[in-house]
């Protein structure tokens, strides 16, 4: 985590929290203007939230991972997915789909989900503003693009969290995808 910290701060030292979601847990962490890790909250009980999550998503609607992860990019609307266990959700997620409920909405729920849960952990961790994403669920552009429009980033104080627009990353470190 301290090193995930310093990679991201030496990238961009605008940065003050970070949302790293990696295969098996999601991190908020929150970084000193010297880089340092000032707090941070994981969600280490479940798998709900991560690339694991996500492989289940993809897996029940039948696609690969880079498809699924681009398929919420053309939804009009957004189907809430309520379940936060991955059992439930994939569950809930071939109930709507035997509805013959739309696979784009279905995905921009999923991720609209997922996006959620990453503000309330970056909020966990004593986030305030300039958040990046990162891990490799920073890949996912149906994510990058809901944690966008999440109802929670006017959550974070004090004025709202904003995503930072500058992709950039750095190789040896840390891969970093900012949010746009």
């Amino acid at each position: 985590i301290s090193c995930h910290a310093m990679g991201v701060h030496v990238t961009d030292p605008s940065v003050k929290a970070i949302i790293d979601i990696g295969g098996q847990d999601v991190k908020g962490i929150s970084v000193d203007t010297d880089g340092t890790v000032k707090n941070f909250a994981m969600n280490d009980k479940c798998a709900a939230g991560t690339g694991r999550f996500f492989e289940a998503m993809a897996r029940s609607f039948e696609m690969s991972l880079p498809e699924f992860s681009k398929l919420a990019l053309t939804a009009k609307n957004v189907i809430p997915i309520t379940a936060q266990c991955t059992v439930f959700a994939e569950s809930e997620v071939i109930t709507l789909v035997g509805e013959g409920k739309p696979m784009d909405e279905i995905a921009a729920g999923i991720e609209m989900a997922v996006a959620k849960r990453c503000f309330v952990m970056a909020k966990k961790a004593g986030a305030t503003d300039s958040i990046t994403l990162t891990g490799g669920c920073a890949k996912n552009d149906g994510l990058v693009r809901m944690t966008t429009l999440s109802p929670l980033r006017g959550q974070l104080p004090p004025a709202g969290a904003f995503i930072d627009s500058v992709r950039k990353s750095s190789q040896s470190i840390s891969s970093v995808h900012p949010v746009e």
